[in-house]
């Protein structure tokens, strides 16, 4: 319809020109210049015609290159899964793409030339946060530079749509406002899986910082790259010293052969792997850890590997005393079936030698060995059932100066026959315990004899009496003797064990029994050819309710 106007225009206006340039030569110009002026008049004719033609054509191109900008900016942000909307200096819509449009529910409404607040008329469900988007432009517009807010949109159903929205204020170069380039992208599932991630975050660093157990993780060299807090209960050491270590400088020498082994294991089988080890405590202590390792696998590749080692000192000591409770239980029955068989005709033989000792004095040296064999094989048919018979302890208060004294009196004859030296620091004040006398008293002599007899070649044996912390009493007896070798030093009081030629082993296995019945602790300390150390520690007081049988 333009296209016919601007024709018939057209014809109009050069139907006009004509006549009335026509009719003005003919009045007002001379008839000698009538064919110049006619000519002249054709050609400005033509130029102004070619001249509003040519500028039509040129706008008609721009158009149409706008249009072809338009059609493609609109197929851009429609194509867009995120909301994108251009406003106005006055905050009006000019264009939204159908993701916008779907979002608030302006599918069928004619948007162009409408405020926010306007807008909201039209959705009841979205009004309010229509009428939102005004305020926070105008906080865009104020901070007069890109604007970044997170905005929650209501959905349906009762949940919601979490958009990053940003802002971008134009202005004319004068400053005033020129327009708003808005742009929200939804990261409700974003934000859900970042909530979840932290969750997770939470979970691990729970089970890591919180674990009974030593959690630790080194990566594929050995190299420690975390530990957790209990590292530093368990074994008084402080974890961010080892934090950065390899773990071949920390283990005792006798693991670091099998460290490349345990690695590979760990990393190509990609099974957990167990094993104990005993590590030092920083006070000095051996303790022992149950360690189960399992590789760290990202994106299918073993990237380090992940642990956790569990104390089991006081689990394997407490087996360890079940084992030899074990082994005395088998010798006490064993005990009570065969001393009383020994007994009966030990005590005949030992009546006939008596007898022929004094009616035959020829022969005395050869009765005194046979009775001395004698009272050897009754001492160990005693200890036996020492071993075998229930003992009700009956305690009572004494001194224990006095009683090491006594055993040391007892001792000193066969000390000088070994050429030993027994040398002895008690306190000046008395220290008095509640205990079954006899049976220190024998406990005493087995280790003070002992360590006689193993500085047999001459030596000294030291016996230390002192009051601990805990209200406990400490007896130590050092010797400078022959020592005990290490793979001894873990049998040591079990039953018939004994590095003695004629030792049945049964000495220290009832030492053990006394030092347990009266509550306390005796530990040795020896190393080959540099003497042996016995700690014993005795409780002041007796909790008589752990002595009921």
């Amino acid at each position: 319809m333009e296209k016919k106007k601007l024709i018939l225009l057209y014809l109009i206006s050069s139907i006009i020109w004509i006549y009335s340039s026509n009719y003005l030569i003919e009045q007002y110009i001379p008839s000698s210049i009538v064919g110049v002026v006619e000519r002249a008049k054709e050609i400005f004719y033509i130029l102004v015609t070619g001249g509003f033609i040519y500028f039509f054509i040129s706008k008609k191109e721009e158009l149409t290159a706008s249009q072809e900008d338009q059609e493609r900016l609109s197929t851009l942000i429609n194509s867009m899964v995120d909301f994108v909307n251009f406003k106005d200096g006055e905050g009006r819509w000019i264009e939204a793409n159908e993701f916008g449009l779907q979002l608030f529910g302006l599918e069928h409404v004619d948007y162009r030339g409408k405020k926010d607040s306007e807008l909201a008329n039209y959705s009841d469900f979205y009004g309010d946060a229509l009428r939102y988007c005004e305020i926070s432009d105008e906080e865009a517009w104020n901070n007069r530079a890109i604007t970044r807010i997170e905005e929650v949109l209501p959905v349906p159903y009762g949940s919601s749509r979490i958009f990053d929205t940003i802002k971008v204020p134009l202005f004319h170069t004068d400053g005033s406002r020129q327009g708003l380039v808005i742009i929200g992208r939804d990261i409700t599932e974003k934000k859900e899986m970042a909530l979840k991630l932290a969750e997770s975050q939470q979970q691990y660093k729970s089970l890591f910082e919180y674990s009974p157990d030593i959690v630790y993780m080194m990566d594929l060299s050995g190299t420690i790259t975390n530990l957790n807090s209990q590292y530093d209960v368990i074994t008084g050491c402080k974890r961010e010293e080892m934090i950065g270590k390899n773990i071949k400088n920390l283990l005792p020498k006798k693991y670091i052969r099998y460290l490349p082994k345990f690695i590979s294991t760990v990393v190509e089988d990609m099974k957990p792997v167990m094993y104990e080890i005993n590590i030092p405590h920083a006070n000095g202590n051996r303790i022992i850890l149950q360690c189960t390792s399992l590789p760290i696998i990202i994106n299918g590749n073993t990237t380090g590997i992940i642990g956790y080692g569990s104390d089991v000192t006081k689990l394997r000591e407490t087996e360890e005393r079940l084992r030899r409770t074990e082994k005395l239980s088998i010798v006490g029955e064993l005990s009570a079936s065969v001393a009383h068989e020994i007994r009966n005709p030990l005590t005949s033989l030992k009546g006939f030698v008596q007898l022929l000792q004094v009616e035959d004095e020829k022969h005395q040296y050869f009765y005194q060995i046979m009775l001395d064999e004698l009272n050897r094989i009754n001492h160990i048919v005693g200890e036996l059932l020492l071993l075998a018979k229930p003992q009700i302890l009956k305690y009572t208060k004494a001194d224990l100066q006095k009683l090491l004294k006594d055993v040391i009196s007892l001792l000193s004859t066969e000390a000088s026959l070994y050429n030993v030296q027994i040398d002895s620091s008690f306190p000046e004040k008395e220290i008095v315990i509640e205990c079954e006398p006899n049976q220190l008293k024998q406990l005493f002599i087995n280790i003070i004899k002992n360590s006689i007899e193993a500085s047999q070649k001459g030596g000294t044996v030291s016996i230390d009496l002192e009051k601990s912390e805990g209200n406990k009493v400490l007896i130590i007896i050092k010797d400078n003797g022959c020592g005990i070798s290490k793979e001894r030093l873990e049998k040591i009081g079990e039953p018939f064990y004994s590095s003695k030629e004629k030792g049945t082993g049964l000495g220290l296995t009832v030492s053990f029994k006394i030092v347990q019945s009266h509550q306390g602790t005796i530990q040795f300390d020896s190393q080959k050819n540099h003497g042996t150390s016995v700690r014993i520690a005795l409780p002041v007081k007796q909790n008589h309710t752990k002595n009921k049988r």
